[in-house]
């Protein structure tokens, strides 16, 4: 049976996890933070290419991309190109679906109760009116946070390909040249550069064609961004040694490197 065998539950867990990062980062990302006040600092106020008073206001998304990254290339370590790029297309297709039905969702008729059915009717009346007067139209917060524009879906969706696709390409040109040596080199060197890609590739389509932002706007937030994900990487990279001593204590020694041998040698 598939689920015995070991390489496979793996393979399901691995993928599981990944393509859940991936759409939680797409649906979350419609909130955007100041990375500088949730840690209790004042904004910083940057200039770059002419643009002023630029700071770390980033999508939400961004705390997990770095971790789908990160899973990219233990994938890529043990399944190859071939299953990032499954997983890849899964995930782009389950997102695709998943907002196609908040497509529907949001075009639904809502029940007239609907609109109250999170104030709980035990709080006093004061409060309830508190509730209201944040929410006045539960219908339009509800379209609000999950219809994403057209371009802002095709722009994530674009950059997540192309990032992966050239993630798992620089992966393996330096593991042939390192072998099993310097994990980090293989797995955080191409993180690194697959995300300035993103950085750019996303913020281009979304809003330099689909919203008309001068080029110059483009990569000015692009660079805010890749400096937050240039640092995310480097912190990350301790996670990508202790998910290879755990997965090679799961596998054993040599179930783990005919998988490493078959990955490098079938791409």
């Amino acid at each position: 049976m598939i689920l015995q065998n070991k390489q496979a539950r793996l393979f399901l867990f691995l993928g599981g996890f990944f393509i859940a990062n991936a759409l939680i980062a797409e649906f979350i990302g419609v909130k955007i933070f100041s990375l500088e006040q949730s840690f209790g600092f004042l904004p910083l106020s940057l200039n770059l290419f002419g643009i002023d008073d630029l700071s770390f206001n980033l999508t939400a998304g961004v705390l997990l991309w770095p971790v789908v990254f990160v899973m990219t290339d233990v994938i890529n370590e043990y399944y190859g190109k071939k299953g990032v790029r499954i997983l890849s297309f899964m995930a782009v297709v389950l997102i695709l679906y998943a907002f196609f039905m908040f497509f529907l969702a949001i075009r639904l008729v809502p029940a007239d109760f609907w609109s109250t059915s999170h104030i709980s009717p035990s709080l006093s009346q004061e409060s309830q009116e508190a509730i209201r007067s944040k929410v006045s139209d539960y219908n339009y917060a509800f379209r609000l946070v999950y219809g994403q524009g057209m371009w802002i879906i095709v722009g994530s969706l674009i950059a997540f390909l192309i990032g992966q696709l050239l993630d798992v390409l620089i992966f393996h040109r330096i593991k042939k040249y390192t072998g099993e040596k310097m994990i980090w080199l293989r797995a955080t060197g191409s993180t690194l550069v697959s995300q300035f890609v993103d950085s750019f590739v996303v913020l281009f389509v979304a809003f330099y064609i689909g919203a008309g932002w001068s080029i110059k706007l483009v990569l000015a937030i692009g660079f805010v961004n890749y400096i937050y994900k240039f640092i995310m990487a480097i912190v990350l990279t301790p996670l990508i040694y202790l998910a290879h001593n755990l997965i090679e204590r799961y596998l054993g020694p040599e179930l783990a490197e005919k998988l490493k041998k078959e990955a490098l040698a079938t791409d």
